[in-house]
């Protein structure tokens, strides 16, 4: 029976807010004089801390709510994305990290306007707002349904659009008031809040099982079809299974080289450290801290898969699951929140969502490159302005990106209908189709003395489309055969780079200097 939001409920949600207020202001006491200060916190902000925000970032609504679905519903493969985000980390830090602080770069995108020229840093920076909207868009969504379904029990369009405004609204404050380092002092909030909320669920199933710890660990390695519950490893070949480890050792790689490289949204943070070698130190924390933050994510799927499916370890006791909340499909984890968690866990639980909803780490590295990749060098071909201007067309264009995602998030209320794919690979797959792009132009920058502008700009393209190609809804349309349909996002990344990397090196061979040797005069 769904449980109404409760006065106490709410006064955790009032709870929530202070933590972030005090933590923005008090991050925040110091004036930020340079749009350096406000988008990258002055280079000045402490290793420890990056690492947390990074992980922070990576981490989100579909990681609350789509990896219990996942272990609820499958195993533990999904923990060896690790592995991925490990090796990828190496090449971040080995490749990309140092050469982003030897041209002292804002944003990302601007090593390849040392390779390509102008019109290709533009390309990049579009082709990454495009998928951070599409991306940042579907996070909001997940957040909005589940907090509507909490807060209002129900989905319909009303709610869904007032939980979108209330995600965006915490966004947009805590963003607009104090840049880059309010972000990162909140998300230390926000990371220990939806933590902890976790460990109180996985401490209230447990009261709720009857079996000993060694019960159910036995009970899962030998479920019903001799299926282990536990597995890490799937050495499956199946190109539809997204965490195979085949596919943690291809696709996986490259889906976090881009994230963790070639996305403002968590490059913006490692740039914030004093240099290469604290930013490098960070990325490796925030991929060791995500194991646990995994696996306790995994461990409540689990819990959820005894507590509904496991009438042996529940004495006989299993709940009913139904997969609808009043005609809406919903997660495991969402049936448990609603049907079971009492009033004040209830409202942890609320602000556990939230806090790995935030969009503010979206909005800021957007502006960030709306504002260092088109606006000011517009600007500053008409003249000079101050500091503080860049500062405040950052704030408006935050606003600005918001409403675009407010916008995303209403729209996938309807594109989440027509696909049954399950939240966590629906969200981690939307971003491929920003990566494969720019994954083959940078591969093609670093490692070859090929391409061109016009090659860039038709490689970003190429990548788009290729993995837009795999769609269920396009290869229906096109008549392609339905075997493309079923294809995992991981190896839809690694066809889409490898075009978009064939595509970019028919360039001529560039005459641009290499990336150490352009000056940097913009910031």
């Amino acid at each position: 029976m769904p449980l109404q939001f409760t006065a106490l409920d709410w006064a955790v949600l009032g709870g929530y807010v202070a933590l972030l207020a005090i933590a923005g202001y008090l991050s925040t006491r110091a004036k930020m004089a340079t749009a350096d200060e406000y988008f990258l916190a002055g280079h000045r902000a402490p290793t420890w801390l990056v690492a947390i925000s990074v992980l922070s970032t990576v981490q989100s609504a579909a990681t609350f709510l789509g990896v219990p679905d996942y272990s609820f519903r499958g195993n533990f493969s999904y923990l060896a994305v690790v592995i991925s985000a490990l090796l990828a980390a190496v090449f971040v830090s080995k490749i990309l990290i140092p050469r982003f602080y030897r041209v002292n770069v804002s944003t990302v995108y601007e090593l390849l306007e040392a390779r390509f020229g102008v019109g290709a840093r533009r390309a990049a920076a579009a082709m990454y707002l495009v998928g951070r909207i599409l991306a940042s868009g579907a996070r909001l969504y997940l957040a909005a349904i589940a907090v509507s379904m909490i807060m209002f029990l129900d989905v319909n369009a009303n709610h869904i659009v007032v939980a979108s405004l209330i995600l965006l609204v915490f966004g947009l404050i805590f963003t607009f008031i104090g840049g880059l380092s309010s972000i990162i002092w909140s998300d230390l909030v926000q990371v220990i809040l939806y933590i902890g909320a976790a460990l109180v669920v996985i401490v209230f199933l447990g009261m709720k099982i009857p079996a000993s710890a060694s019960d159910i660990v036995t009970g899962l390695m030998q479920s019903p079809g001799g299926v282990d519950k536990l597995q890490i490893f799937d050495t499956s070949l199946d190109f539809s299974a997204p965490f195979s480890l085949a596919a943690v050792l291809t696709g996986l790689v490259l889906l976090n080289i881009g994230n963790s490289g070639l996305d403002q949204d968590t490059t913006q943070r490692l740039l914030a450290c004093e240099d290469a070698r604290e930013g490098s130190r960070a990325l490796y924390g925030s991929v060791i801290a995500s194991f646990p933050v995994i696996a306790i994510f995994l461990v409540i799927g689990a819990l959820l898969h005894v507590f509904y499916e496991r009438p042996d370890l529940m004495t006989g006791s299993a709940q009913a699951l139904s997969g609808t909340f009043k005609g809406e499909k919903i997660t495991v984890f969402m049936h448990f929140i609603l049907s079971e968690i009492p009033p004040g866990i209830r409202g942890l639980v609320t602000v556990g969502v939230i806090a790995s909803a935030a969009v503010n780490s979206g909005l800021i590295s957007m502006a960030a490159v709306a504002i260092g990749d088109f606006y000011r060098p517009w600007v500053e071909r008409h003249g000079s302005k101050p500091e503080s201007h860049y500062i405040l067309a950052g704030r408006v264009m935050m606003v600005v990106l918001g409403i675009s995602l407010f916008i995303m998030s209403i729209l996938c209320y309807f594109w989440q209908r027509s696909t049954n794919m399950p939240l966590l690979e629906f969200v981690l797959g939307v971003m491929a189709f920003a990566y494969a792009g720019l994954l083959g132009v940078y591969f093609t920058a670093v490692f070859s003395r090929r391409g061109s502008s016009m090659s860039v700009i038709a490689a970003l393209l190429a990548g788009f489309f290729v993995v837009l190609a795999f769609q269920p809804y396009v290869v229906s349309a096109l008549g392609l055969p339905t075997q493309f349909a079923m294809i995992a996002f991981p190896w839809q990344l690694i066809v889409g780079t490898i075009v978009a990397t064939f595509v970019c090196m028919i360039g001529r061979q560039s005459e641009q200097a290499h990336f150490e040797q352009r000056p940097h005069a913009e910031n």
